[in-house]
């Protein structure tokens, strides 16, 4: 700690500000990496999801097509579960890049 207020207390101001913008620059560039990464991840399971929901719906809409009103109002609403969980990731993707 006394070898941290030595440094501080030896450097002069023009560097201290410059080692501020770098951190700052830095802290940046790793809050957009997180943010893409959070909602690129967090949009490949809805991603995956709604695929199968809709290859499931066709496959049974192309068995029985007099039920395709059922099937069709059924898979909409499992799309739109699926799809909560992208809009979670965003939020989770814009928490990190404004509140942290």
């Amino acid at each position: 700690m006394n070898e941290l207020l030595e440094l501080l207390k030896t450097t002069s101001p023009e560097e201290l500000a410059n080692v501020v913008d770098f951190t700052r620059a830095t802290s940046t560039n790793y809050k957009e990496l997180a943010m893409a990464l959070a909602i690129g991840f967090g949009a490949i399971g809805p991603w995956i999801g709604i695929g199968m929901i809709g290859k499931g719906a066709l496959e049974a809409i192309g068995r029985n097509p007099n039920a395709a009103g059922k099937i069709q109002s059924g898979a909409i609403l499992y799309i739109a579960f699926a799809e909560a969980v992208a809009i979670y990731a965003l939020v989770i993707a814009f928490i990190i890049g404004f509140a942290m």
